[in-house]
């Protein structure tokens, strides 16, 4: 498969500092002057900031690829050179096809043509002729769901029908690449759902898509594949749910293993300390990404130091807003008597297709019993988190839904229905 859009060594430099006019009046010039004497600023060293640093990558034809990071990261000024908007300060980016963008709410939009004008406007910008426009004119429409305002010029549009259209023209005018910058932070949900299912569409039948977005759970769900962008350079570039999974663990503070050296230094205190925690999948690896129709365990090694109270192990689990999901404790008889000094090693199971997604987070705690409350022995807080992402094959509990799952838990239970 070839080759779709190339980036080797793309670099970008801003300059930054109080904007100069080259052709000044005198009395701007003494004012300007005047301001840098009383600051302190006569002599300040203009500064330079890189908002891309030595980026490089390839994307195959029909592949998508999502690109993830916090603001500021890059991530619009990659599209901006990739669209020719501006140009690298180093390297060089080459696309092979047609290009279509969505870049910003109304972007290519003249305010004053209409809606119908702008369509067929961007379709000639794209290479395309009046009777290919013509044919997708009204899918365009009926997508965008202006159809009652589409003679009315787009100035007064508001910015969720401007989006619309401008996504619904970049998508159905068969570009051979797309590229598309927080789209979905724009719209309703029914319109997020339209555009998610409209790029899967796109990648089924052969185009390329680079997909910018802060939604990690549509990330996941397009995209076989993410970079991740930090200060201008690339931090990660692998598989979606792997790289989104360490993205948000980074800004969480936060991985899958979490582990004390030093038994001294570990939460805990003379009875027990722990040793380690780990988020395991199945076959024993570490969970950075985890299938929401699989289990997950959390692993916790604790060592006993002394003959004391009965303790047993527990967990709470959070999901990414911070939101207790549940409290689990093992309530087996062996946890009734002393536990003898010694190393032990114990796992949670938590069973697929009950956690939602996104990033999910773990306290673990080595207990015992109080007159009315747990007495907490050893604790660690947010020790260790994974994230939880749904394929969107269909045999989870969304179904065929795309759009966003509410709730802190997605349980799929069993129905049972009868026709009376």
């Amino acid at each position: 498969m070839s080759t779709a859009i190339a980036v080797e060594g793309l670099s970008k430099r801003y300059r930054i500092g109080q904007y100069r006019s080259a052709y000044g009046t005198l009395r701007d010039s003494i004012a300007g002057l005047a301001t840098r004497l009383v600051h302190g600023t006569l002599h300040a060293p203009e500064k330079d900031i890189w908002a891309l640093l030595d980026v490089s990558f390839d994307v195959r034809e029909g592949e998508v690829l999502g690109i993830v990071g916090r603001n500021g990261a890059g991530k619009s000024t990659l599209l901006k050179i990739l669209t020719r908007i501006t140009t690298p300060t180093d390297g060089q980016a080459t696309i092979r096809g047609r290009v279509s963008s969505l870049l910003e709410v109304g972007t290519g939009f003249h305010p004053e043509l209409t809606g119908r004008e702008n369509v067929y406007l961007n379709g000639a910008v794209l290479g395309m002729k009046q009777r290919e426009i013509t044919q997708k004119f009204s899918d365009i429409v009926e997508f965008a769901g202006v159809g009652q305002f589409i003679d009315t010029p787009v100035k007064r549009y508001s910015s969720g029908m401007s989006v619309r259209l401008a996504f619904a023209i970049s998508a159905h005018l068969e570009p051979e690449v797309l590229l598309v910058d927080e789209v979905l932070a724009v719209g309703d949900a029914e319109f997020q759902r339209r555009c998610l299912g409209r790029m899967e569409d796109l990648s089924h039948s052969g185009r390329t898509v680079l997909f910018v977005s802060h939604n990690m759970q549509a990330v996941t769900q397009l995209c076989d594949r993410a970079i991740w962008l930090e200060k201008g350079q690339t931090m990660l570039d692998g598989p979606s749910g792997e790289v989104v999974a360490r993205y948000l663990q980074a800004g969480h503070g936060s991985s899958s293993l979490r582990h004390w050296p030093d038994l001294e230094t570990a939460p805990g205190n003379d009875l027990v300390r722990l040793r380690s925690v780990r988020a395991l999948l199945d076959d024993g690896q570490l969970a950075d990404a985890v299938d929401v129709r699989e289990a997950v365990g959390i692993e916790v090694g604790f060592t006993v130091l002394r003959h004391g109270d009965p303790i047993f192990p527990k967990i709470k689990i959070y999901n990414g807003r911070g939101e207790v999901a549940f409290n689990a404790m093992d309530t087996s008889a062996r946890w009734l008597e002393p536990s003898p000094p010694g190393d032990y090693t114990t796992t949670a199971w938590i069973p697929g297709n009950l956690l939602n997604e996104g990033l999910t987070t773990a306290d673990v705690s080595i207990c015992s019993l109080g007159d009315t409350k747990l007495r907490s022995q050893a604790t660690s807080r947010l020790a260790v988190s994974f994230h939880v992402q749904d394929p969107g094959e269909g045999d989870s509990a969304r179904g065929q839904f795309i759009g966003q799952w509410q709730g802190v838990v997605r349980p799929l239970l069993d129905w049972t229905t009868e026709e009376s």
